[in-house]
């Protein structure tokens, strides 16, 4: 059986266009039918990843941003700047489906008993565009939810808890033992915070608000660090001595914060080393860059020795290199 569902349904689509803008549209799609191994998901609630971000956008001015169309068809424009449209040239007057992951109903289900086996039950989806009403997706890319889960509960099963584990095991994979991040107290950061508890991980939190230093603690978090305070420095020190953490994992991109992580690395790698040596300590200190919450340039002062790295890090990469 199947539920009842629409031959067409609703698509959100990203176009940049060549004169330099971008547009925000509802597109007007049909539903597809699922194959042997399919399902049709009925896509009840969707997150807003940085990852999202990044294509929903492309870098828009969003204070530029103003609403033409209809009410049941709005079309939002916003102006890109010279530097951001010369960047995406690719995608230039090509309107792109969004949205990375999701949760929803499955309605139709194709001939296979694992497909058949998920009708009417929650599923969670990754495998995009799902800023979608309807999604095909074969059974392999759907979690299937305990009895209950809400969509909203379900929607974020994916990229975050993915990304929390891939930080741990890609410390493992380049022989740190102990790990830094930055904007700590996002919802990934709280899953990263459990899951080094578990696994005995040391993790230095950064945070810029006193709340959320609270709120980490209350979830067990050890070492929080509010780039806030006045004893930022030392108390970044004192806790990368404590955990010897060697890599680090920022959201923010911009500004100076990752140079104060390896300066705050180098410090702690030099609080024992008995001789001085002109280049600084043999520790590799690294840190990757995940996230753009700070849009400016990267500022790095050059206070940590010669053994570091600074590089991009995103999660479907990494998953890539590792294999199913």
């Amino acid at each position: 059986m199947t539920a009842d569902f629409p031959d067409r349904a609703l698509e959100l689509r990203s176009l940049v266009t060549s004169q330099g803008t971008l547009e925000l549209s509802l597109h007007d799609v049909p539903v597809p039918s699922p194959a042997a191994n399919e399902v049709l998901i009925r896509v009840e609630a969707s997150p807003i990843n940085p990852s999202d971000l990044a294509l929903l956008i492309a870098g828009a001015d969003m204070a530029t941003a103003t609403v033409a169309g209809t009410e049941e068809r709005p079309v939002v424009t916003a102006s890109l700047g010279a530097d951001a449209l010369a960047g995406l040239s690719a995608r230039v007057d090509k309107p792109l489906a969004v949205g990375n992951e999701g949760a929803g109903t499955v309605v139709a289900a194709g001939a296979s008993p694992a497909a058949q086996s998920l009708l009417g039950r929650m599923v969670g989806i990754a495998g995009g565009p799902l800023y979608t009403q309807y999604r095909v997706l074969d059974v392999s890319a759907c979690l299937v939810l305990p009895e209950g889960t809400t969509a909203r509960d379900a929607a974020s099963s994916f990229v975050n808890p993915m990304t929390a584990l891939a930080m741990v095991e890609t410390m493992r994979r380049e022989g740190h033992s102990g790990l830094v991040h930055t904007a700590a107290a996002s919802n990934l950061g709280q899953m990263l915070v459990k899951i080094c508890q578990k696994d005995g991980v040391p993790l230095v939190n950064i945070v810029r608000k006193r709340e959320q230093e609270d709120l980490l603690r209350s979830v067990g978090a050890v070492h929080v660090c509010n780039s806030a305070s006045p004893s930022f420095s030392t108390d970044l020190v004192e806790a990368l001595k404590a955990t010897s953490a060697t890599l680090a994992f920022d959201a923010t991109g911009g500004g100076t914060l990752a140079s104060q992580i390896l300066n705050g690395m180098e410090a702690a790698a030099n609080a024992t080393v008995a001789e001085y040596s002109r280049y600084g300590s043999t520790v590799h200190k690294q840190v990757y860059i995940y996230g753009g919450l700070d849009t400016g340039p990267t500022t790095l002062i050059r206070n940590f020795g010669m053994a570091w790295s600074v590089g991009g890090w995103l999660l479907t990469p990494f998953l890539q290199s590792i294999g199913s």
